[in-house]
């Protein structure tokens, strides 16, 4: 008896732009590293501009199909001045966000809302993900999980603890905003 072959459906993928944003030294450096490469450096490298990386990633299936994603991840600078002059070119055509904050420094948390209020008013309401990196550093934790929940409750944003060194949650990020950013062109 002769059997049909199965036939694995065709993937739909999808192409976008995501920008890591937050203040100097929070750590996007060392989260896109960890989830391109899966690994971590020690040394400290200060971001000049904007950098790009890219990643695919599979997020399962939807609607019977497998789902592709294909990320461009840009890594910007620090700096609100730069935020200022460079925001229309680098958040053009940017479709989510992950705002990095340091754990071990309160000011960065509270400075998070100019970058993704930056991004929005360059372009729209796209979905945002708050990170509260270098949860490695227990000792030296200035934020506490309720601090930055009031502080960004107006974004209605999830709020994930990521350490870059470790690679706690770092996969669970960048996938949870791809996925979100897949959910939400489909109901739109």
């Amino acid at each position: 008896m002769l059997r049909k072959p199965t036939v694995e459906p065709e993937a739909k993928t999808f192409k976008f732009k995501i920008c890591l944003v937050g203040e100097e030294g929070v750590g996007k450096t060392s989260l896109i590293h960890r989830f391109v490469s899966g690994a971590f450096d020690e040394s400290y490298i200060r971001t000049l501009g904007a950098v790009v990386s890219k990643k695919s990633v599979a997020l399962g299936s939807m609607q019977g199909r497998p789902v592709q994603v294909d990320m461009m991840i840009l890594d910007i600078m620090g700096k609100r001045t730069f935020l200022q002059l460079f925001k229309e070119a680098y958040f053009h055509g940017a479709k989510g966000v992950l705002a990095v904050f340091d754990t071990t420094r309160a000011a960065s948390l509270r400075d998070l809302s100019k970058w993704i209020d930056g991004v929005r008013d360059s372009v729209g309401p796209i979905p945002v993900y708050a990170l509260g990196n270098k949860t490695d550093l227990t000792p030296r934790r200035e934020v506490t999980p309720e601090d930055a929940s009031n502080l960004l409750r107006s974004y209605e944003c999830p709020i994930l603890y990521t350490s870059a060194k470790t690679g706690d949650n770092v996969e669970q990020a960048f996938q949870g905003l791809a996925k979100t950013i897949v959910e939400s062109s489909q109901s739109g």
